[in-house]
Order: structure tokens, then C-alpha cells, then sequence
């Protein structure tokens, strides 16, 4: 997911080429999930933004925005595959480019959500790209410089490069103490602070040396002062180098972290210590242990490193993860007994709204128990013995007569 240092990168490409320029054209198809999901539609968008003249372009974490002559403005964010792509530039940044380059070169590119162009010479021609549809653009009515007044920006924490005044250290520890998540889940917050994504969180609590399942309100005031400084260092070098991670220092964790599940891939640093993935908050987190060492209270106190290829023999998909043991389990022990079996759920014809199916998971507890089915509920009939064939109507055999003379 596009964090911090990419959305600069698009708002540095943005600012250098589109404003002062006049939008003369827009094409934006509906998409009810780019544009539905947040109040609006292609049409709307396309309504808005054609004749208005970009006057600024602002960034807070992960979201950014276009101000334009006069409101509404637009205010977008990138998801899990979104970009900004300008023609006859390469604003890409190295994994993107890694990521896209068996795309061919085509005008207007691949999963194209909107198209801009400026008028006058030279036109510029802008595309706003998403494979997976999880990018949001919306339209803000207010005046341009309250943009950060309203939602979706004033739900979002301060920025820690643009917002210098507000993320503090002191700020950092009083949103510390205030909660009790791990600290790492903290950082990805959003509400706390704005732009810390996946790989950036990763960075900064290698560079603090801080393991990311500590609590975050079992810090020392040392510890917490060297993360508001790990979080600050990292964020300004990402967001200084736009992104580029062949830019990025040498020492970083970044160029070595990408090697899970990858065949023939390094699993530690250039130095020897092994790096491992384990899960924090929902998510997979690179964590080096011989650097990042446990000093307070965590989730769990051994955590289990995750493995990024199967034990020697084992040939069971990953999407079926232990099925095979609980099998081998059943041979060794016998059949499972009846009532050691998970009761399964019966199968509809139709999926429910998710609203319906929420409130029926809120009253499940309140339900009885479900009787049994008509079939095992009926009383079985007494079995007749069986009688047997009668001799009429056949013919018996000339040999069976003889002996019975």
C-alpha cells in the first residue's frame, strides 16, 4: 500500500505539473467503488473538475488532495494499488515500476479510473490508475484552505513531516500512555498519526531498536524519545528521496525485508542476523531480533516466527494449513467420536445483506439451540423380520425333486 513517502512522491509530480493549469478535459466512468463509496460519482467528478484551474495540491499522510479555483475540491486516496501516472512521465517509484513492468505502454494506461487534460501548450494528460479498486476520490465542498477542517482529513492524525508544530514528542507520549495496543498497531493508526504504513512502521522500530508487540504504555521516557526520533528521521528520509528506495540508506531494513516466501531469497542482514515475520495487530511485521529486543510487556511473551516455506516433505497447500496434521491425529487415535465434532452450519441458497447477518451474530447467543432435523426427529419403524421367498409362482428345479423323493 502506497504510504507516506509515495504520496509525496505523487503530490511532488502533481505540483510540478498540473498546477496553474486550466482542466479543459475529464473523463471519469462511474465506478461504485472508487467514486460510490465516498458520496459520489464519475459523472459528479467529471462535472466538478472540468474548467477550474489547479491552485494547490496538499498531502496529509496517506491522503492527498487538488484545490481548484472554486469548490467543490478533490481529495483522494491511493488504497492498496492506486497511482497517478502523467504522460510522457515517469513518476512510478522502484517497486512500482517492478510491480508494473509487464504492463504495456498504452494511453490512457491500464485500470484508468479518470483522465485529465490541462489546455494550452504543452497539454498535460493525467491518469489516476487502480488495479484493485480500493482507492477513494471524493469531492469536498468547502473553501480551499479548510480543506483540512473537514472529513475525511480531520478524522486523520497530524502528519509527522508536514505537521512539525503538532507531532511532538510530548504528543507521542501522551497518545502512548493513553492507550494499551501494541506499539506498532499504535503507528498504523491513522486517528494517531497520519502516513505510517506497513513498511515504514517496520523501519522505524528497527531503527529504534524497539520491539513492535511491546505495549505502547510500558515505555520509558528514553525509549519514547528515541522513537519520536526514529519516526521522524525515517519519515523525512522516505518522504525527502520520494519514495525511491534505491535512494534510501544502505543500513535501512527496507532493502533486505523483502525476501518472504521468495525462493533463493536472503532471510538476514548483510551482517548475519535473521530477520523473521510475525504478526502484530492483523499484520505481518519484519522484526530483526538479535536488534529489536522485548523490555517490557507484550502480546505474548514467545512469538512464533512465521515460515515462509513448508518443513522438508510437507506438500499441503498453505491455504489448508494444518488439515493434514488433524488428519493424521484421527488415524493415530481412532475415529473422533460424534460429539467431539464440529456441528457445521447449514447452507443457504441466498447470502444475507451484511447488515442482517451482523444482527443476527449480535442475537446468536440469545437463540436456542436448533432441533434436530425432521429426518432424525422421526421415529424409525420397527424392522419385520424377513420372511422367506414363497415357492408360488416358481418353477422348482426337476434336480431338487429328486431329493426330496
Amino acid at each position: 500500500m502506497p504510504e507516506i513517502a509515495e504520496v509525496a512522491r505523487v503530490v511532488h509530480f502533481l505540483r510540478q505539473h498540473l498546477v496553474g493549469k486550466t482542466i479543459s478535459k475529464v473523463i471519469a466512468p462511474d465506478d461504485n467503488n472508487v467514486f460510490g463509496k465516498v458520496g459520489t460519482s464519475g459523472p459528479a467528478f467529471v462535472k466538478a473538475v472540468t474548467g477550474k484551474t489547479v491552485v494547490e495540491v496538499g498531502s496529509q499522510g496517506k491522503y492527498f488532495w487538488m484545490v481548484f479555483s472554486s469548490p467543490p475540491h478533490a481529495v483522494m486516496h491511493l488504497g492498496m494499488t492506486g497511482w497517478v501516472q502523467i504522460r510522457g512521465i515517469q513518476t512510478g517509484y522502484t517497486r512500482y515500476i517492478e510491480r508494473t513492468k509487464d504492463h504495456k505502454e498504452e494511453w490512457p494506461p491500464k485500470f484508468c479510473r479518470f483522465q485529465l487534460e490541462t489546455e494550452g501548450e504543452p497539454k498535460v494528460e493525467v491518469a489516476f490508475t487502480d488495479a484493485r479498486r480500493f482507492s477513494r476520490v471524493r469531492l469536498v465542498d468547502c473553501p480551499g484552505e479548510d480543506i483540512r477542517k473537514h472529513s475525511p482529513l480531520v478524522e486523520n492524525g497530524p502528519d509527522p513531516v508536514v505537521d512539525t508544530d503538532v507531532f511532538t514528542e510530548d504528543f507521542l507520549r501522551q497518545k502512548m500512555k493513553k492507550r494499551h495496543v501494541p506499539i506498532k498497531a499504535l503507528l498504523l493508526d491513522q486517528a494517531t498519526v497520519s502516513g505510517i504504513g506497513n513498511w515504514v512502521g517496520d523501519e522505524i522500530m528497527y531503527q529504534a531498536k524497539l520491539h513492535p508487540e511491546q505495549y505502547c504504555d510500558d515505555f520509558d521516557d528514553a525509549d519514547i524519545s528515541t522513537l519520536y526520533k526514529a519516526i521522524r528521521y525515517v519519515c523525512d528520509i522516505a518522504v525527502e528521496k520520494l519514495g525511491d528506495s534505491d535512494q534510501f540508506p544502505e543500513d535501512w531494513l527496507f532493502k533486505h525485508r523483502w525476501g518472504k516466501g521468495k525462493k533463493d531469497s536472503p532471510t538476514t542482514l548483510p551482517n548475519g542476523d535473521k530477520i523473521i515475520h510475525i504478526t502484530v495487530g492483523g499484520r505481518t511485521s519484519c522484526v530483526v531480533p538479535s536488534v529489536q529486543k522485548k523490555r517490557g510487556r507484550t502480546t505474548i511473551d514467545d512469538v512464533k516466527e512465521e515460515e515462509s516455506t513448508p518443513p522438508a516433505g510437507e506438500t499441503e497447500s498453505r491455504f489448508f494449513k494444518g488439515r493434514n496434521k488433524n488428519r493424521n491425529k484421527k488415524q493415530a487415535n481412532g475415529d473422533v467420536e460424534a460429539d467431539e465434532r464440529p456441528n457445521k452450519k447449514a447452507k443457504t441458497m441466498k447470502s444475507k445483506p451484511a447488515k442482517q447477518e451482523e444482527r443476527e451474530e449480535e442475537e446468536e447467543e440469545e437463540i436456542p439451540a436448533p432441533k434436530a432435523s425432521w429426518k432424525s426427529s422421526k421415529p424409525k419403524k420397527e424392522e419385520k423380520p424377513a420372511e422367506p421367498p414363497s415357492d408360488i409362482g416358481r418353477r422348482r428345479s426337476s434336480r431338487l425333486n429328486r431329493v426330496a423323493a
